[in-house]
């Protein structure tokens, strides 16, 4: 499983009230993120993050990423006439292991914070790719949640992209 995110220099997924304006929104680094998405055949995210995407025209029940399996975490979702490739599915540790151990491609943890602080208290993160971006949001959806989980990564790689974006790799 690959938590692959966006977070300020501060720690933060996103702003107050969802703002994520101040990230970088163009360039070869948003461009790199989005050839690296082909790689994965699995998308796992929770209600929050699928939601999210409603600001951006996702409509309800369709797929976020059309090449993409998805899989939503929540006990409170549901949809009238779901795209065959979008589940909602409840927080169980054997599924998810389950569709981590599966064949294919490993599994896109999208997010958000509270997933994955649930991802990494549970050992499940196998790699990290943070698109650090050159901000200070003060507040706002921490990287990993309220998760009091200390850890010490191997740093892999270290990308330069425009406007100060960085693509860094850990081994979790």
């Amino acid at each position: 499983m690959i938590y692959y995110v966006a977070s300020s220099l501060d720690g933060y997924i996103s702003g107050p009230e969802d703002d994520v304006s101040l990230f970088v929104g163009e360039g070869n680094g948003v461009t790199q993120y989005l050839n690296d998405l082909q790689a994965f055949d699995t998308v796992i995210m929770g209600r929050k993050t699928y939601e999210f995407g409603y600001k951006f025209g996702l409509e309800p029940g369709q797929p976020a990423y059309p090449h993409m399996e998805h899989y939503i975490v929540s006990d409170t979702l549901s949809f009238e006439n779901p795209h065959e490739k979008v589940h909602v599915v409840s927080l169980d540790l054997a599924f998810i292991q389950s569709l981590k151990e599966g064949e294919g491609a490993p599994v896109y943890l999208c997010g958000g914070g509270e997933l994955a602080a649930w991802c990494l208290e549970h050992d499940l993160i196998d790699t990290l790719k943070v698109k650090l971006n050159p901000i200070l949001l003060g507040e706002g959806v921490p990287l990993f949640g309220t998760s009091k989980k200390s850890w010490k990564g191997q740093l892999l790689s270290t990308e330069t992209y425009d406007g100060g974006l960085l693509i860094n790799t850990y081994k979790m």
